[in-house]
């Protein structure tokens, strides 16, 4: 873990209020693990006060600027314009000064992978999972992700994962753009015809369910990248808390997202019954 104040490599839109930032960040291809997050703070002023936790999107190397300077070592980030924070996170320049804390938080767990590996994004939750498409293909996996979002503006990095050589199949709610429907409707029919694969999800939390309901009932693996509010990303406020599988009203079981997380195997993790969705 790191703490310093980095520069603004570049800032732009991908599609509706989502942006791609890039971060000076040396060392960050070696040190990032798949799932892992960085905290990050305007330096100008102290509006917002607290840091904003952004899931780790890939690290690259970009060519120098200018004739005799070394390449750019660079972390990307997604994030969506949701909030005054974002808003003023999406106005800063190449060159502006951003304070960065991280690489943060346990990452995927690899060690038992299946041959095939089935990675499933809502929105902006795909953010996690590129650098564990690159980990999975460096292990000679096959990868397949399924996109879903409720319209074309909210399916992103579709190209990035593509030239990796990872297949990929888009779900819309209203058809924009790929099939209509849910995802998770598209992870049902891939269970059937893969049903010793590993699964891995980040996502809203209504998809999250549905997915591990799914992966419960066709016994396959299941981790899950957790989207939670953090204030310090370290585990000391616990601000960041779920309920573990063991909770009960009189024998609390909590865990800490920044800190056990965010990634989790589902099975630690309390879910609700069906019945009560």
């Amino acid at each position: 873990m790191r703490d310093l104040e980095t520069t603004v490599l570049y800032n732009r839109p991908l599609a509706g209020e989502t942006w791609q930032l890039g971060l000076l960040a040396p060392d960050y291809d070696q040190l990032a693990r798949p799932g892992q997050f960085v905290m990050l703070r305007l330096t100008a002023g102290s509006d917002p006060l607290l840091r904003r936790p952004f899931g780790i999107f890939r690290c690259r190397t970009l060519p120098p600027l200018c004739t005799g300077q070394a390449p750019q070592p660079a972390v990307e980030l997604l994030y969506k314009v949701v909030g005054r924070g974002t808003r003023l996170l999406s106005s800063l320049h190449s060159g502006d000064r951003v304070a960065l804390l991280g690489p943060l938080g346990r990452g995927f767990d690899l060690t038992d992978c299946a041959p095939t590996a089935l990675l499933v994004a809502g929105g902006i939750g795909v953010a996690p999972l590129y650098l564990l498409a690159e980990q999975l293909l460096r292990q000679g996996r096959q990868v397949r992700l399924l996109l879903g979002g409720r319209r074309r503006d909210d399916i992103l990095a579709v190209t990035e994962f593509e030239r990796l050589g990872v297949e990929t199949y888009v779900a819309t709610d209203d058809g924009s753009l790929g099939e209509q429907g849910l995802v998770t409707q598209v992870l049902e029919r891939k269970l059937v015809r893969f049903p010793q694969a590993s699964v891995f999800a980040c996502g809203p939390m209504a998809m999250l369910r549905a997915v591990e309901r799914l992966c419960r009932q066709a016994a396959v693996p299941l981790q899950v990248s957790l989207e939670a509010l953090m204030a310090c990303g370290v585990g000391a406020c616990l601000g960041c808390v779920v309920p573990g599988q063991a909770h009960q009203e009189d024998q609390p079981d909590y865990r800490c997202t920044c800190k056990q997380g965010p990634v989790f195997d589902a099975q630690e993790l309390l879910w609700p019954q069906e019945d009560s969705q």
